[in-house]
């Protein structure tokens, strides 16, 4: 389970922002609202099963996405996919001269085997300034290693719990401590990133075809993803009664060729053998002229779909493998190329005992005011970023106004008493006749 996440310039960096899902101790009006869409983790840890990011274009709400994924990344392959003499890809921020030159910061809080643990970095695009892994086995948290760089060296404080020493001496100066111990099998680092990996997806909604994958492999499983993901498609109304996987096959050697193509490539091509294409037919009833059904015909979802079709296709897989294996599921850009009703159904699933009851964590970035309802969302659940007047995202949550719980949180958000929206200048002279 994800509990929160901050990232910044540097750990003393007074804008650094967190985000958090722990649920706030607040009064719901509707009892409803509160129980489904928290769950206990203990007698003191309450979560919250989803939140929604809004803000104004620009203020930030991607780069939260974006600065969790290569965090994410970072975690688990600064070992093994990067070189001694690689920059790191992280990116100061440049608006303001207290941070241009100070490492970026980066930190996430999350549950593994019942025990909450906190890890972090701070990296420059040079080297990694610090690290650190806690933990609490009990009541109080323990450190498992912390790693400083000061006067030109690494140095490294490892308790024997986890099991690290000597490692330390073959960590790169670009290259995190808790990937190269994962990398010569120290229990808690794999353990660490197997979770980050298995149980953590970052998506966008702009790239349908990045996750369809989850699709196409639940959809030729002949088992309980294969009847949950058709039957999430059917419910979302696309008029969609089947779905199929085919499996074709191309062979190389008897695709057409450039004339100017060299001999070696045509003998690599040939060498090559044969390309497998995997392809997802959508499956519709046709009518003849009295309305009645009389065959079924097909198309391809990647040539005869609508863009809405292929999100939502796209996205089955993906949601009932988070919901049926208690997942985190990060979406920036949620609402794009969704209708507002079907985004307000996946959230209500995930807002659901009976359909979340593994208590999987939705995380999304959206401009779908609709679902600012008190109906559907507690206050703790709703997040802005807004900019401020040197250019940095300021993150805060609605939790944080003094408000009533029955009050119009999509009336009161447009209005601005929030902030987080564009505040737009005067375009009525922008386009104006010159001759008039």
């Amino acid at each position: 389970m994800l509990i929160e996440f901050s990232i910044g310039n540097y750990r003393s960096f007074k804008d650094k922002v967190t985000f958090s899902m722990v649920a706030a101790k607040i009064k719901a009006k509707d009892p409803k609202v509160d129980d489904n869409n928290t769950f206990a983790v203990d007698n003191e840890l309450t979560l919250l099963k989803s939140a929604a990011i809004y803000g104004a274009n620009a203020s930030g709400k991607s780069n939260l996405a974006k600065a969790i994924s290569y965090m994410k990344w970072f975690m688990i392959n600064s070992s093994k996919e990067t070189q001694s003499t690689e920059k790191i890809g992280v990116e100061p921020f440049r608006l303001s001269t207290d941070t241009e030159t100070q490492p970026s910061f980066f930190e996430i809080v999350f549950l593994l085997d019942a025990k909450k643990y906190r890890y972090g970095f701070e990296a420059t695009q040079e080297r990694v300034i610090s690290e650190w892994l806690f933990y609490v086995p009990n009541k109080r948290e323990t450190r498992l290693f912390e790693r400083e760089f000061e006067e030109s060296t690494d140095t490294f404080n490892i308790s024997k719990t986890f099991k690290g020493g000597g490692i330390d001496s073959k960590t790169r100066h670009n290259a995190l401590f808790l990937s190269v111990a994962a990398q010569f099998n120290v229990e808690i680092a794999e353990n660490i990133l197997n979770w980050l990996t298995r149980k953590l997806q970052i998506i966008s909604g702009l790239d349908n075809m990045d996750y369809l994958d989850y699709t196409v492999r639940g959809l030729a499983q002949d088992n309980d993803n294969r009847e949950e993901i058709i039957q999430l498609i059917k419910k979302l109304d696309l008029g969609i009664s089947e779905i199929t996987v085919d499996e074709i096959e191309i062979k190389l050697d008897s695709l057409p060729l450039p004339e100017n193509t060299s001999e070696e490539l045509k003998k690599m091509i040939v060498k090559s053998g044969v390309l497998k294409q995997t392809l997802i037919n959508t499956v519709r009833q046709k009518f003849d002229s009295q309305g009645n059904q009389i065959s079924l015909e097909s198309f391809y979802l990647d040539y005869q779909e609508s863009e809405g079709t292929q999100k939502i296709v796209s996205i089955a897989g993906l949601l009932v493998d988070t919901l049926r294996n208690g997942n985190i599921l990060i979406f920036d850009e949620f609402d794009a190329r969704l209708h507002p009703l079907i985004s307000k159904a996946i959230v209500e699933i995930f807002n659901s005992q009976e359909t979340n009851y593994n208590n999987a964590q939705l995380i999304f970035m959206t401009h779908d005011t609709n679902l600012l309802s008190n109906k559907i969302f507690r206050r703790d659940q709703i997040w802005f970023t807004e900019k401020t007047k040197y250019g940095a995202t300021d993150l805060y949550s609605l939790v944080e106004y003094p408000i009533r719980n029955d009050a119009s949180f999509e009336s009161d958000y447009i209005k601005g008493k929030y902030g987080a929206i564009p505040f737009i200048g005067d375009l009525s002279q922008m386009f104006g006749n010159p001759d008039a």
